[in-house]
């Protein structure tokens, strides 16, 4: 019998978890996915979605779907490589090259499939990969899955990257990998520092900017711009502020060139249907020519931020819309974020492995959409919050 990779959680807690109402996850949303949803019935306020710019609810991005869907059909049952690469995938490449200013931008199926393949192809078995400790999953098993020998650096800590750089030989090929915008605690990567240190080590860089696309740097174009840099490779996804299905990196020709033909994950998964890609099209169109939708994003955040800070909750060092409500422990975040959902408001509980274990919280991120009276609603649940269970007071 196979023995496999056990998830984090037996068997046993996962149903004793049912049973008493504290699984957090595969929480079902009836109809739209929009500023307030429908869970269970009920008119809740969501406060656990990557739709940063609220773009799922515009009726053009909506009608741009429907009008691929008539033009191209609904799939295209084949891989880029073959029968499955339609015009609009190559404008839509062409689009993204423009709006990020880089040379060649090429398109993937997911984010996930966007870091796997082009990890996997950009390092082998004689390179170093130099990886922030709170980087995504789809980084640690692109990583792994190039073979390549990866160094760990402590998250945001520049003595500890230059440490792991100077155990790179000087022989080797070495790339650090970053998100941009992390996506637990919504800090950004110290990127000037990581820049400079890399250029003078002669290591590439390359920026997982799915939480950063849409919502930091001018017109939204992510953390390179955002600090004014240029990066060897920047990945982004259409799953966040491009509010569809599938994932990008944009680069030097010639990389792109390289990637396109040897990412395990382009070649052998179907492209994205053209209705997705419209979709992400239309939506970067919007975030390129309407900037108000970015202004009430940081507005928004600003105020629950605001709001969480005076009611004594520890947000953490957040720099962005993702707004962490740090517990601690793993048993009063789950239950923090069952009361929370019990009086209308999703947010995601988030426990180890996926932060350290002294860090479990609840993570919030606001959209552009939501009201004041959404803010105000969550604002009054979080003081409720406090009367019903013992959460740890911020750090002096």
């Amino acid at each position: 019998m196979l023995k496999g990779n056990k998830p984090p959680f037996s068997k046993l807690v996962i149903e004793s978890a049912m049973e008493v109402g504290l699984y957090p996850y595969f929480i079902p949303v009836t109809g739209e996915q929009g500023h307030r949803v429908n869970i269970n019935g009920m008119d809740t306020v969501m406060l656990g979605s990557n739709n940063y710019l609220g773009l799922t609810e515009h009726p053009e991005i909506k009608k741009a779907a429907k009008e691929a869907i008539d033009r191209y059909g609904v799939g295209c049952t084949g891989s880029r490589y073959l029968n499955g690469t339609l015009d609009i995938h190559l404008e839509m490449e062409e689009l993204i090259a423009d709006f990020m200013g880089a040379e060649a931008a090429l398109m993937f199926s997911t984010g996930y499939q966007t870091n796997l393949g082009t990890l996997y192809a950009l390092a082998g078995r004689d390179d170093y990969i130099i990886s922030d400790s709170y980087n995504h999953a789809s980084i640690v098993d692109g990583s792994r899955m190039s073979r390549a020998n990866v160094m760990i650096y402590r998250h945001n800590d520049m003595s500890s990257l230059n440490d792991a750089i100077r155990q790179v030989p000087e022989t080797a090929g070495a790339l650090e990998v970053t998100d941009g915008v992390f996506s637990m605690e919504g800090d950004i990567a110290k990127l000037p520092d990581i820049h400079r240190i890399c250029r003078e080590n002669d290591v590439m860089i390359m920026v997982d900017d799915a939480h950063g696309i849409g919502v930091i740097g001018p017109k939204g174009r992510g953390t390179a711009a955002h600090f004014d840099l240029d990066v060897d490779i920047t990945m982004g996804t259409f799953s966040k502020s491009l509010v569809s299905m599938g994932g990008f990196i944009v680069g030097k020709e010639d990389l792109i060139f390289e990637i396109k033909h040897a990412a395990r994950s382009l070649m052998f998964s179907a492209a994205p249907p053209p209705s997705n890609v419209a979709t992400a099209m239309k939506a970067l169109q919007i975030i390129r020519d309407e900037p108000e939708h970015k202004e009430a994003l940081w507005k928004n955040a600003k105020y629950l931020k605001d709001g969480l800070r005076k009611l004594g909750f520890d947000i953490g060092s957040t720099e962005t819309p993702i707004i962490p409500v740090i517990i601690g422990e793993e048993a009063p975040t789950v239950a923090s974020w069952r009361i929370l959902l019990d009086k209308g408001v999703y947010t995601n509980p988030v426990v180890f492995p996926a932060t350290p274990k002294d860090r479990n919280l609840l993570r919030n991120s606001v959209m552009a959409t939501h009201t004041i009276d959404d803010l105000n609603f969550a604002l009054d649940m979080y003081e409720e919050l406090l009367e019903e269970i013992p959460i740890n007071e911020p750090d002096e």
